[in-house]
């Protein structure tokens, strides 16, 4: 019988559960399939297959439990099937597994994915767990849930399905950067978060399988440590002329038509497509005035590291294709170098590179632009907060005689001036009739976060630094507190040792090996 399976076991065997049933769509008729998809799914199954074969896509039936008699079938914690958040992985999973076997191909039904219950349903879990202040209307995340959940994403559900959504201009806010001038921010809505956070979604399985390994940044499973470690593997194969680039106002010099036309490269779903232009063209609203947006893309989007990803991702495409003899490019979102093995390949690369952002509408910034090199340790540069240069090996000599250099990178200046700054504000005068633990408390989240970042370099001698300066500002809260009842000879109990004492963390100690961090 079509769509049905003969019952081959014993007649006190129960039916097959369908709780484990595969993860591919309903069985439907060719003409009916959608070609999104890309997957024909068979309208007969085989009757005589063993239990437990290979499924219609040729994957072993692995979620499903065995049925050998006097065994239990695993039940999923959801009684009605797969969770919210194994569909939407499902669903990821055959969009990237189509773009990777169909490199060429445009998706062109994809709208009807991003309104989706369940992957709105995730997209607002991600947005919950980022937390952030509200956007031009003042909708906080605690209001929504006070007024319910379920009744935002059903509205906003309606809404997109209906297609009357529009999104509201993003509200300007500023921050300051290490340099002393400010970065603008653009903080949308938290409905518009939604909605992005959907649709990145969607779109980044698509996305994904194209870019280069080159590209580290706001990428699942990468991270600045492997981008670090990529400059550090090619540093010891004797690439020692780097070019630091650094790219002028990226977020803001964004080309909308560049970008959409590299989006329509694999996006052929025209409601999508104007859904990301809507993002871009939304505008900013500051000081009580909204003015219109010609180029960029706001950073605080929770879609525009995708976005900024795709824009760059033809600088990766063109230097592994034209220009990969020169060097190795490591990028980072906007931030990047080329390693080279000679100063001529260097200058040549810069040049490639400024020919190409130029394609782009984008240029090097002239100031922040350098070539130089790493040889003999003479010279050095900040790539991720960390500042790399490289240091010669006394082991190496002590056994061999040998001069080797290896690339170290510990925290930069401006890294060590920001925790410091942190360090300051959390440890004000005012707080010393507070209880020291209570300081502690507050102290501990920032230097366990910095730690981690820094620890898997070459940063002992920052962290005891930094472990020395935190324990001179609880020692100065402590002696403020005793003021002129301070005895002679009592503060100098109030060691390092002693705040460990009380749970401050330490950070000596905590450097590890990429490998074993």
């Amino acid at each position: 019988m079509q769509g049905s399976s003969r019952n081959a076991r014993e007649p006190s065997a129960p039916p097959l559960s369908r709780q484990g049933a595969s993860c591919g769509p309903k069985a439907k008729s060719s003409s009916a399939q959608r070609k999104s998809e890309g997957i024909v799914v068979p309208t007969r199954v085989a009757t005589k297959n063993a239990t437990g074969g290979k499924g219609p896509w040729g994957a072993g039936r692995v979620d499903r439990a065995g049925t050998r008699k006097g065994m239990v079938a695993k039940r999923p914690n959801f009684p009605g099937g797969r969770s919210p958040g194994e569909n939407v992985r499902c669903l990821q999973r055959r969009l990237r597994d189509v773009a990777k076997q169909q490199s060429g191909r445009r998706f062109h039904a994809l709208y009807d994915r991003i309104f989706r219950s369940d992957v709105l349903k995730e997209a607002w879990d991600a947005v919950r767990r980022n937390q952030g202040s509200a956007g031009v209307d003042a909708q906080t995340i605690a209001e929504i849930e006070q007024r319910g959940v379920e009744h935002f994403l059903e509205e906003l559900h309606a809404t997109l399905r209906a297609n009357p959504y529009r999104p509201q201009a993003v509200l300007r806010r500023y921050i300051p950067k290490a340099d002393g001038r400010k970065r603008p921010l653009g903080i949308p809505t938290v409905r518009d978060r939604v909605v992005q956070a959907a649709a990145k979604l969607i779109l980044e399985p698509i996305f994904e399988v194209g870019f280069r390994d080159c590209s580290y940044g706001f990428r699942p499973g990468r991270s600045t440590t492997m981008a670090l470690e990529k400059v550090r593997v090619e540093a010891a194969r004797g690439l020692n002329h780097v070019l630091d680039a650094d790219i002028r106002d990226f977020f803001g010099n964004i080309d909308h038509v560049v970008l959409m036309s590299l989006l329509a490269r694999r996006i052929s779903d025209r409601r999508v497509l104007k859904l990301v232009r809507q993002w871009l063209e939304a505008g900013v609203m500051e000081d009580g005035s909204e003015t219109a947006v010609l180029s960029g893309t706001p950073q605080g989007g929770v879609i525009s590291p995708l976005l900024s990803n795709i824009y760059l991702g033809f600088l990766d495409d063109v230097w592994s294709k034209r220009c990969a003899h020169l060097g190795v490019l490591v990028r980072y979102a906007d931030d990047f170098v080329v390693m080279c093995r000679t100063a001529n390949h260097c200058r040549e690369a810069e040049r490639r590179v400024r020919k190409i952002l130029s394609e782009l509408r984008l240029e090097l910034h002239p100031e922040k632009t350098r070539r130089l090199s790493l040889g003999w340790g003479k010279e050095g540069f900040d790539f991720l907060g960390c500042h790399l240069r490289k240091r010669f090996s006394d082991p190496v000599w002590v056994k061999s005689r040998k001069r080797v250099y290896f690339l170290h990178r510990w925290p930069s200046m401006r890294s060590m001036k920001r925790v410091r700054q942190r360090v300051k504000a959390l440890t004000p005068k005012s707080r010393c009739h507070e209880d020291p633990r209570a300081v502690i408390g507050d102290l501990n989240p920032v230097l366990r976060g910095w730690g981690q970042y820094f620890r898997t370099g070459n940063a002992t001698t920052q962290f005891g630094d930094i472990d020395r300066h935190v324990a001179w500002r609880l020692k100065r809260l402590r002696t403020k507190r005793k003021g002129r009842h301070l005895k002679p000879g009592e503060s100098r109990r109030w060691t390092a040792h002693y705040f460990y004492a009380l749970g401050l963390h330490k950070l000596s100690g905590t450097v590890a090996y990429p490998e074993a961090a």
